[in-house]
């Protein structure tokens, strides 16, 4: 029997946030045809793999795709976080992405959508093969694939403890958390970032006593203030001012972030620990109250076995609680690839650009491509950027993110799209241009930069000239 065979303009491979935020940025800019391919059976990504009470930890206007907003960017008027955007649930997130996929993607017969398979290739050959048939499709590419699962995130969900656990010990994916029929004695938390600070907020708020919880935590986490984080510009211009001035005096990259913090850009869980983990989440002031009041933290190293009795790390052991559960929230969560030319001769791999907001750096990928026919060009107005691990790497971002958004808000063109994106979170409307507090925040920004931005090049340990060239 022949092989069934399709043709497109672009092969996108992934229907996560990174390859939704480009195919509607690229189908909305050129008149193309794209084939969406991906190994769940619906558009989301790793959505579908996300923990029940998981929930946005930006607001939702700063995710998704540029054509439709998520939500309805409103306030929230009462609880923790009154005054701040509101923050989608997955629920409402996977029905998003549905939505978006079937209204306004495949709604233009521009979009076929291949779900449930896999994409391989054999030599100069596309092919796609479901996962539920097993039908091979093979797909003619008449210009682009496009890699949207270079930066695919890992969750504890789909991947496997990183630790030995006896067979009398109980392990479970934070996943389980909520549909647990009978509750333990003990919660042992393992993980340093948020979806351990996730679990944490969620078991207290439904009744977990502090001192229930056992906090294994390999490295403390700088986290991100998220009042500091909004669909303001004054409140991003300001965010961007604070963190040059912190960085203009700073002796080093954790005095830079201890700057921060008392700028009050950055949290940290204990006032006594300097973190060395600076991937920075952002996290609520009422979050921050709550993980404090979990005093049984052990910070041994990473977990190396767990028996009936006993938890062993790098550097040492403590007991186990008995009728403890083990929640793992330990998978590495942000990948960390090479850095290589988003356009480059064989497909494009998305990538961030700015620093952070990835569905924002997919959707100007997207535009790009659309209006842009070199890709030399490409690769200079959008150099690749990298995600953060410790504070230096931090500091690397913020000056590729401050490098790059120069560069593509000098095309006329870009500025205009993107000042009219909602996934932007350093948007300014033509309407907010000529506020006075928009103007005073601008001005603060561009005086504290000129001192700032050498000084984070030189607290990354490289040469502004080298960060600044993709």
């Amino acid at each position: 029997m022949a092989m069934r065979s399709l043709k497109t303009d672009y092969l996108v491979v992934g229907a996560g946030a990174m390859g939704m935020a480009f195919t509607d940025a690229l189908i909305d800019h050129a008149d193309v045809h794209v084939t969406l391919v991906d190994r769940r059976p619906a558009a989301g990504g790793h959505w579908w793999d996300a923990y029940p009470f998981v929930q946005l930890h930006q607001a939702s206007v700063f995710y998704g795709v540029a054509s439709t907003l998520l939500g309805g960017g409103a306030v929230q008027q009462r609880g923790p976080e009154a005054g701040l955007q509101e923050r989608a649930r997955q629920p409402e997130i996977l029905a998003y992405y549905d939505d978006v996929l079937r209204r306004r993607f495949l709604g233009t017969g521009r979009v076929t959508f291949l779900g449930g398979s896999e994409y391989h290739s054999d030599g100069s050959s596309h092919l796609v093969t479901s996962r539920v048939s097993g039908e091979t499709v093979q797909v003619a590419v008449r210009r682009r694939v496009v890699d949207s699962t270079y930066l695919s995130p890992t969750i504890p969900a789909t991947t496997p403890p990183p630790f030995r656990v006896a067979d009398d010990v109980r392990v479970v994916a934070i996943n389980e958390l909520a549909r647990l029929t009978a509750a333990p004695q003990h919660f042992v938390i393992v993980g340093s970032g948020k979806t351990a600070t996730d679990g944490i907020v969620w078991l207290l708020t439904n009744g977990v006593a502090p001192e229930r919880i056992v906090w294994v935590r390999p490295r403390d986490p700088w986290m991100l203030n998220r009042a500091v984080v909004q669909p303001d510009p004054v409140v991003a211009l300001g965010l961007g001012a604070d963190t040059m001035a912190a960085a203009a005096d700073a002796e080093s990259p954790d005095d830079l972030f201890l700057r921060l913090e008392a700028a009050g850009v950055m949290f940290r869980l204990d006032a006594r620990v300097v973190p060395t983990m600076a991937k920075t989440p952002t996290l609520g002031a009422w979050e921050l109250d709550l993980l404090r009041t979990v005093e049984n933290v052990v910070r041994l190293g990473h977990i190396k076995h767990v028996t009936q009795h006993e938890i062993v790390l790098d550097d040492g052991s403590v007991p186990l609680p008995p009728g403890s559960l083990i929640v793992h929230c330990a998978a590495s969560g942000l990948q960390y690839p090479p850095l290589v030319p988003i356009w480059g001769p064989d497909k494009i791999r998305l990538q961030t650009i700015r620093a952070g907001f990835p569905c924002f750096c997919a959707a100007l990928a997207g535009y790009v491509e659309a209006t842009r026919d070199d890709d030399r060009e490409r690769n200079r107005i959008c150099p690749p950027n990298n995600l953060p691990n410790t504070t230096t790497d931090w500091s690397v971002m913020q000056v590729r993110g401050t490098i790059a958004t120069r560069r593509y808000g000098a095309e006329t063109d870009i500025a205009t799209w993107a000042n009219d994106c909602a996934l932007n979170p350093a948007r300014i409307k033509p309407s907010q241009r000529d506020d006075p507090k928009v103007q005073a925040a601008a001005a603060r920004l561009a005086e504290a930069a000129e001192r700032g931005l050498p000084r984070l090049a030189e607290l990354a340990h490289e040469p502004l000239s080298s960060i600044a060239e993709p």
